[in-house]
């Protein structure tokens, strides 16, 4: 009888120390890799070209009425629609918090958005030649203050998010 509790006791024993194993090699859900936000001015200058137009041109490729929106842009649609235009703008805005070609991916970033008590959806997107991508977006957001403070929001959490202007169909 001694000798049976000696072997459950370490059979126990294994099969916790097996577990903790396992638990302490699997990577941890939804904390960022690199927790210090990189220092910028807010303008996000390093995924701009010269031009001051992102540099990316898969906005192009894209099927759809759809353009990045740089600041500058969102400021002068914003002073314009201060001073009273004829009529009010049609276009919706959306902050592309990630692209991913997996989307387990796509659900990750969704659910760390929720926990930050931000709304987001994912949209499945065919590139030509490079497959189906999973974008998850924010929105859509038609005030500026509302669009600056989801994105000082998503700064404050390491995220980066582009802006992107979508037109609606005529």
């Amino acid at each position: 009888m001694l000798l049976g509790l000696f072997i459950g006791f370490l059979l126990g024993l294994g099969l916790a120390a097996a577990i903790a194993v396992y638990f302490f090699k699997t990577p941890i859900p939804f904390t960022a890799r690199n927790a210090t936000p990189a220092k910028s001015d807010g303008k996000g200058d390093a995924k701009k070209g010269e031009d001051g137009k992102p540099r990316f041109d898969f906005y192009r490729i894209l099927p759809g009425q759809e353009e990045p929106v740089t600041d500058k842009q969102l400021k002068d649609s914003a002073k314009q629609a201060t001073k009273g235009a004829a009529e009010p703008s049609k276009d919706a805005y959306f902050i592309q918090a990630g692209a991913f070609q997996n989307p387990a991916d796509a659900d990750n970033l969704k659910a760390k958005l929720a926990l930050m008590g931000l709304e987001a959806v994912v949209e499945p997107t065919d590139v030509p030649e490079k497959g189906t991508w999973y974008r998850v977006r924010l929105g859509p957001l038609t005030s500026v203050e509302e669009i600056n403070r989801i994105r000082s929001q998503l700064a404050q959490n390491a995220i980066t998010g582009s802006l992107v202007k979508v037109k609606p169909a005529p």
